[in-house]
């Protein structure tokens, strides 16, 4: 039976970045990462569009926290010990340089997740960390202060220390609870609403830069208090509904909020945040005024939103009718200044968000002790990445979550 120091359970960011780290401290060490698939890194590749957003620009530990609806007090200490300025450097000293995009995502400047992945598996390599793909762990024991890892299909591995980074691994989370572990529900955490409503039905592709959302009603006090029900950010209408940064940042902030619903709620959304009800309608009135003799449907009035919009709430607004600005009356104007500030849209049902598809949920966090990443209740056995109940919105952030926790249990692996 083949022994080693460390094994690592999955070949994700976090396992891999577990291991090197691990291996560049202690390269007396024999140290085996895992994967069931066929290849290793596979979020990595697809992330960002296939160019892999490794991080945020997001420097201070107390303002990252904020983008994590799970986790955040947990990882305010380890982004103190191993933040985004380190993980920054840590590639950087590894030949790997970086872009800060508008948004503030992080890119290799190469635009290309293998990048990323080259980095990754040639500093394994140089560390001496094994592989072993194909390779599915069906159950996890302490045997005599080491651990026995069985294999389906396969002959048992021994260990000193494990690392689980196995990902959204149901079959891993119902080996931990079998350990002693309490696993906290899986849930889709990053998604998009569907939605069907006439004002946005023909205008797939529709964006607007920055707008207010919140979820206002069918949730008692109790939720209300519970779940963050309000986001802003940008905003794209989709052939399914709609979706965006900030539709994406709120799906991760009531995801447990919705689930409850079965994902359906009603949506308020303000097109032109920052300008409220009132400063909309103040500006619409005096284009009453000043473009009196201006059909109403031929221009937008505001710079974020498109034409094509513009003329979607209008024709809602006057059902269809031609009219100049002078002609509009009280009813009419009421209707389009709330489909500009105020519009409600039912969500019915959500659509996974693919490219960046995060599970909240997982490890209970208060079983894990956060300054080595490792299990209170088991000793030797480390965890992270999303196999713990930690998950952020998008934009790097859950990456970040992930080069921490490799790094810290790595080092901690190494004592």
């Amino acid at each position: 039976m083949k022994r080693y120091d460390v094994v690592v359970v999955g070949g994700g960011a976090a396992g891999y970045f577990a291991a090197i780290n691990c291996a560049e401290a202690r390269p007396d060490f024999k140290i085996l990462i895992l994967e069931r698939g066929k290849d290793v890194l596979n979020k990595v590749k697809i992330s960002g569009g296939g160019r892999c957003n490794l991080t945020h620009n997001c420097p201070e530990p107390d303002e990252l926290i904020k983008n994590y609806p799970r986790g955040s007090r947990e990882l305010r200490g380890p982004f103190y010990e191993f933040g985004q300025p380190q993980t920054l450097e840590w590639f950087n000293k590894r030949g790997v340089k970086t872009k800060i995009e508008s948004d503030g995502r992080m890119f290799p400047i190469t635009d290309k997740s293998q990048t990323i992945m080259d980095c990754l598996i040639a500093s394994a390599k140089k560390a001496g960390v094994e592989l072993q793909t194909g390779s599915r762990v069906s159950d996890l024991k302490p045997e005599d202060g080491l651990w026995k890892i069985n294999l389906t299909h396969q002959k048992p591995i021994l260990a000193k220390k494990v690392m689980i980074a196995a990902g959204s691994s149901n079959g891993m989370w119902k080996v931990l609870e079998n350990l002693g572990h309490k696993i906290i529900k899986p849930l889709p955490s990053l998604f998009t609403f569907n939605i069907k409503d006439p004002r946005i039905q023909e205008l797939m592709g529709t964006s607007v830069p920055e707008a207010h959302f919140s979820l206002i009603s069918n949730f008692d006090k109790k939720t209300r208090r519970k779940y963050q029900l309000e986001s802003t950010g940008s905003l794209l209408v989709t052939h399914w509904g709609l979706s965006g940064f900030g539709v994406l940042r709120m799906s991760a902030w009531a995801a447990r909020a919705l689930a409850e619903l079965n994902y359906k709620a009603d949506l308020k959304v303000n097109w032109v945040h920052p300008m409220t009800t009132e400063e909309v309608t103040k500006k619409l009135t005096q284009l009453k005024s000043d473009w009196s003799k201006k059909t109403v449907q031929t221009q937008s009035p505001f710079s974020t939103v498109s034409a094509r919009l513009w003329k979607s709430f209008v024709n809602h607004a006057l059902s269809g009718k031609e009219k100049n600005w002078a002609d509009l009356n009280k009813k009419e104007l009421a209707q389009l200044t709330e489909n500009l500030s105020a519009a409600i849209f039912k969500i019915n049902g959500k659509s996974t968000f693919k490219e960046e598809f995060v599970t909240a949920g997982g490890v209970d966090l208060k079983e894990i002790n956060f300054k080595k990443f490792e299990s209170k209740i088991l000793p030797n056995l480390f965890m992270a990445g999303e196999i713990l109940n930690i998950d952020a919105v998008t934009g790097g952030f859950n990456f970040q979550a992930a080069w921490t926790g490799g790094w810290i249990a790595g080092k901690a692996m190494a004592e």
